[in-house]
């Protein structure tokens, strides 16, 4: 039975994701990505029109993936800021125990294609971690955080830095680094 429109566009997605993730944008090609999906490299392109266009497609799915990811993230029910941030980073400290961690794949794009600022996905990983940022702004404005969009853009600057060297140096000590100081701009700001 042949698969629907939409379903074919998923399972290129799932595959596309899984080639990059796992080699990089540039490191990966259509016509691996197609045989991992089970189409043709023609049903690809009638899907995106480019590699790059698919990279976009990729991200704009994810997006939403990692936004419901950071929702659980972060407790629910925390009620302050550091309840909330410890809830990040244990669980920010699980998912880089899992094998086959290879960091944000956010993150890691913009740094693959630093060099091309126009590109589509450096375009969608701006909007993505925009959005996240403003995510954490809306919860630390919840929970009477004094400046919540500075705390939300300082805990952004430890996830990354942490995510950076822990590919760098695989030494998950950075996350417990990270957790302490992101505890202690939160008691900064609830002061």
């Amino acid at each position: 039975m042949p698969r629907s429109r939409e379903t074919t566009r998923q399972a290129i997605l799932q595959a596309a994701y899984e080639q990059f993730y796992r080699e990089g944008f540039n490191r990966s090609g259509v016509d691996a990505i197609a045989a991992a999906a089970s189409v043709t490299k023609r049903t690809l392109y009638d899907h995106f029109e480019s590699k790059d266009a698919l990279l976009a497609a990729v991200l704009d799915h994810q997006h939403g993936l990692v936004l419901e990811r950071i929702a659980r993230w972060a407790d629910p029910a925390a009620t302050d800021a550091v309840a909330l941030i410890d809830g990040v980073f244990a669980s920010v400290a699980e998912w880089v125990a899992q094998p086959g961690w290879r960091g944000s794949g956010f993150s890691r794009v913009a740094v693959e294609l630093s060099n091309l600022p126009g590109h589509p996905a450096r375009t969608a990983t701006r909007r993505h971690k925009a959005a996240v940022e403003a995510w954490y702004a809306d919860r630390f404005r919840a929970l009477d955080v004094d400046r919540p969009e500075l705390l939300a853009r300082e805990i952004m600057l430890l996830l990354e830095g942490c995510f950076l060297l822990l590919l760098i140096h695989g030494d998950p000590a950075y996350i417990a680094a990270a957790s302490a100081a992101a505890r202690s701009l939160a008691e900064r700001e609830t002061d």
